[in-house]
Order: structure tokens, then C-alpha cells, then sequence
């Protein structure tokens, strides 16, 4: 557990975007043998093989075909994070004594505790290189910028509830009023290439606090971004730890998740479906033969649940109260915004089962609206039987979540044994 929680701050620091994110998940299926293939070139497959595509450089989907697969067990993740996203317009100064960046917001995040914490910039830039553009990923990785709180002598109604204007409250202070380098200079600077050929970028900010493991027993793990990348890590390490000898195992690792999934690289595209019929029909099967896969496939969204908070209990359902360190979370909801039902719970509960795999139970409390994700933003496009699930945790869209330290080995012991199941549909049965 401890090289687990190790292994997974490590990515979670080395993915301040989700660009970076899906660049390390493309690492690792490398290091595993899989083949990368480019969605405007033909594909030109084998069964068994291993292969995976990069849309945008931020979504990933991966696929292990065995020798003769009857069809899919996907699991589903996303790799961004709710943040602040600089603006074109550059710096501003203010009152001739500051340099302040413009930013807007990305996703909803818990605002305040975005203040008085370090910050840098990540993200991807496009690049004037040989006589067109390349796209390449970025990170300032400095004390660079802070957003300022207001102190409690000019504000004193600060611990009565705040409303944060993104307009003037959240702007983060770059300097003073002269500066030497400009950001885009500093981007130019850091990728190594003059400034005048730097043509564009997107930056997110990100907190510079280390994760860390801690606790009286070190039982809670803490870091950026736990929300999804938790998830997307979990899913991945038992993708690539698993074989299965009759159905391609997928990991779809999707972008813009944060704000609503509608992106050529998000859970609202037809990426996943693309993907799925290129492959089929690349290794010489019908339409029809894909549409029967589909029909015996199954799909797992896995985005983090509220585990139940120790000064707030009341916020939790009555009787679905998941707690961290409890293991994986089957989240339902009656208005859909969870793909779950009593079908899709049944076959992922029976296979945690056979691994020794806790399972726990998430329903939002009914005068309470909670947030969707993106399983059935998802099944909209590639229609199999779906669940939600997640791993409990706290402070959900901070910019510093906390998780339970041996809920990650849960997670990737579920993939494993759910990549690895038998499952199988046969009329209303479903063999595991």
C-alpha cells in the first residue's frame, strides 16, 4: 500500500494537466508494449495486440486484444480538474504598483482554497517549428504566482461566508509593476524556443503544495487533483496488470469531464465509438459483428464519491454513508446522473466479491442536488450496460482533496479482477 500511494502522488505531480496526464498514461502503456495508432492514418491491426490513441494530447483510449474477443470491458475516467485558466489578454497592471494575470475559471472549484498557496502554470503551447506548428507540453514548475486574501481587519465578516467575485477576487498577483520577463516569455523560456515562435498556449494553474500521506496510522492520502486522477491512475494500474482471453479490455480516459464533457476529446464525442468500430473493422469484422460486441460488453465510470464529512454528517444520506479506506463506492441516483441500476450493480458487486474487494453504497440526500460525471454522458454514444463508481473522499474540488490510503489498491484490484471477469451476456443472464 505504501509504494501504491507512493506511485500514485508521483503521478499525480508529474500531471499538473490534463495534458500531462494523458502524456504519462501514454508512457506507461508504452512501457507496457502497447503501439500507438493515428486516428487520420489507416490501421493496419493483429489480434492479439495492444494499441491506444491520443485525441487533443488529453484523452487516451487504450485496448488489449486478445486472439478471438466477443467484446468490450471498458472502464472510463477523466484526467482534468477543476482550476484557474490564464487568458489570452496577457498581464494587467494595477494601481501602477502590481502585475496581476487574467484568469477565468475552469470547472467549479472550492475557491478559497486557492489563496495565500503558491502557485505555478502547466499546460500545452503551439510552437512556429520547421515551417509549421507542433503542440508541446509545458510547465513553469516555480513559486510563481499567489492569489491574495484580504486581511480579516478590512473584511471582518470573512468567517461569516464569502461570495468570491472570479472577477476581482481570484486574480493572482505575477509581480510588481515592472517586470523582466513577461509570461509568455517565461513559456518561450521554459520550452526553449524564441518567443516570437511561440504562438499560442492554455495554462492552468496548479497548487504547488506535495502530496502527501499522513494520519495517526498514515491512513489519508492528500494532493491536487485527487479528483479524477485517483481514478484514472487505479483504472490504468489494473488495465495493465490484467489478460483476458475473450474480451478487449479498454481504458478510456477522457478530457473536459470538469465542465460538462462537450469536446471533440470528451465523454460527449463520438471518440470512444470511433475507437471501437476503427479497431473492429480493422481487424476485418462487420457492422453487425461490432453491434453484437457491443451487446456483450460492459462499461465502469470511475470518478471519486463524498465520503462523510466528520464536522458535517448531516450532508450524507441516511443510509448511504461511504467512508474512506471503506473501498469502492457504486454510486446510484434515481434521476439517472448515475448510470448505475440493479443489473449494472449486481455483476460489478459479484466481481469485487471474488477479488476481496470491499464495496461500499453512494446516494446523494434527496433534497440535496449532487454533481453527474461521465457514464452516461458516455453511453449516450456507446450504449452497454454502465455503473458509476469511485473512491470516497473529502473536500471534493479543492484545490487539496483527501482520500483514504488503501481505497487506490482497492481500486486497481477491482480493474484487475473486472478486466479479467468472464463476463458474458446470454439472454437476461449475464455469466461472470
Amino acid at each position: 500500500m505504501e509504494n501504491i500511494n507512493r506511485e500514485l502522488l508521483d503521478f499525480i505531480e508529474k500531471s499538473p494537466s490534463a495534458w500531462h496526464a494523458a502524456a504519462n498514461v501514454a508512457r506507461e502503456l508504452e512501457r507496457a508494449g502497447y503501439t500507438r495508432l493515428y486516428e487520420e492514418r489507416d490501421w493496419t491491426l493483429s489480434a492479439p495486440g495492444k494499441y491506444y490513441v491520443m485525441r487533443n494530447g488529453s484523452a487516451v483510449i487504450a485496448l488489449n486484444l486478445p486472439a478471438q474477443a466477443d467484446g468490450f470491458l471498458m472502464m472510463a475516467a477523466h484526467d482534468d480538474s477543476p482550476a484557474f485558466r490564464v487568458k489570452n489578454s496577457g498581464e494587467e497592471k494595477t494601481l501602477g504598483l502590481y502585475t496581476r494575470l487574467p484568469v477565468e475559471r475552469y470547472g467549479g472549484m472550492i475557491c478559497s482554497t486557492w489563496l495565500d498557496r503558491p502557485l505555478s502554470a502547466a499546460g500545452r503551447a503551439a510552437v512556429r517549428e520547421n515551417g509549421g506548428l507542433t503542440m508541446k507540453l509545458v510547465d513553469l514548475d516555480r513559486d510563481l504566482l499567489l492569489i491574495p486574501n484580504v486581511a480579516i481587519h478590512m473584511d471582518r465578516s470573512v468567517n461569516e461566508g464569502k461570495n468570491f467575485n472570479p472577477n476581482t477576487d481570484m486574480i493572482p498577483l505575477l509581480g510588481g509593476p515592472e517586470l523582466k520577463k513577461s509570461l509568455k516569455a517565461l513559456v518561450a523560456e521554459t520550452l526553449g524556443v524564441a518567443e516570437e515562435n511561440l504562438i499560442g498556449s492554455e495554462l492552468n494553474l496548479y497548487p504547488r503544495t506535495p502530496g502527501t500521506v499522513w494520519g495517526a496510522e498514515e491512513e489519508f492520502v492528500s494532493a491536487p487533483r485527487l479528483d479524477d486522477l485517483q481514478c484514472a491512475f487505479g483504472c490504468l494500474r489494473g488495465f495493465l496488470q490484467a489478460e483476458n482471453e475473450k474480451k478487449a479490455g479498454v481504458l478510456c480516459i477522457f478530457d473536459n469531464e470538469e465542465v460538462g464533457s462537450d469536446s471533440r476529446q470528451g465523454a460527449n464525442s463520438e471518440l470512444l465509438n470511433d475507437v471501437l468500430y476503427r479497431v473492429w473493422a480493422a481487424l476485418g469484422r462487420s457492422e453487425a459483428q461490432y453491434r453484437a460486441a457491443l451487446a456483450n460488453s460492459f462499461m465502469v465510470s470511475a470518478d471519486n464519491a463524498h465520503a462523510i464529512h466528520p464536522n458535517h454528517p448531516e450532508y450524507a444520506d441516511r443510509g448511504e454513508r461511504p467512508v474512506m479506506n471503506g473501498g469502492v463506492v457504486i454510486k446510484s441516483s434515481a434521476s439517472l446522473s448515475y448510470t448505475t441500476d440493479s443489473y449494472s450493480a449486481a455483476v460489478f458487486s459479484e466481481i469485487c466479491r471474488k477479488a476481496e474487494v470491499p464495496v461500499q453504497r453512494f446516494a446523494n440526500r434527496p433534497d440535496l442536488r449532487g454533481g453527474g460525471t461521465l457514464g452516461h454522458i458516455s453511453l449516450a454514444h456507446v450504449s452497454v450496460p454502465t455503473l458509476d463508481i469511485g473512491l470516497a473522499q473529502l473536500a471534493m474540488h479543492s484545490c487539496y482533496e483527501t482520500a483514504g490510503a488503501k481505497d487506490t489498491e482497492y481500486l486497481i484490484r477491482a480493474a484487475r479482477a473486472f478486466y479479467e471477469s468472464g463476463y458474458c451476456v446470454s439472454g437476461e443472464s449475464a455469466a461472470l
